[in-house]
């Protein structure tokens, strides 16, 4: 097989990824900056009863963008994210444990 063939052959499918009117390597404008969880600035919250409203509240209070509940013995992933906010509470829906990722 004819080495140009084989290059035009490989490349097929790369190019199909791009955009129409946009070339490979422009990659569009950067994401927006990411907010950054801060578990340290409402750990004053542990001890209390989780609610939709102050999860909200704690939410906003850690400048993260996300929040998880970690209700008890349930499995979560590990994936890390700097801008999720983690509130894990009892059986009673008291908050034991606040932490980001």
């Amino acid at each position: 097989m004819d080495i140009r063939l084989l290059t035009i052959a490989a490349a097929l499918p790369l190019a199909a990824c791009a955009a129409p009117g946009e070339s490979p390597g422009d990659m569009g404008p950067p994401p927006p900056a990411e907010m950054t969880c801060n578990a340290d600035a409402v750990q004053s919250h542990v001890g209390q009863t989780a609610t939709p409203d102050l999860g909200a509240a704690i939410l906003k209070e850690s400048g993260a963008r996300t929040l998880r509940w970690g209700p008890p013995r349930s499995a979560m992933t590990m994936d890390y994210r700097q801008d999720r906010l983690n509130i894990f509470y009892d059986d009673a829906y008291k908050i034991e444990k606040i932490t980001c990722g």
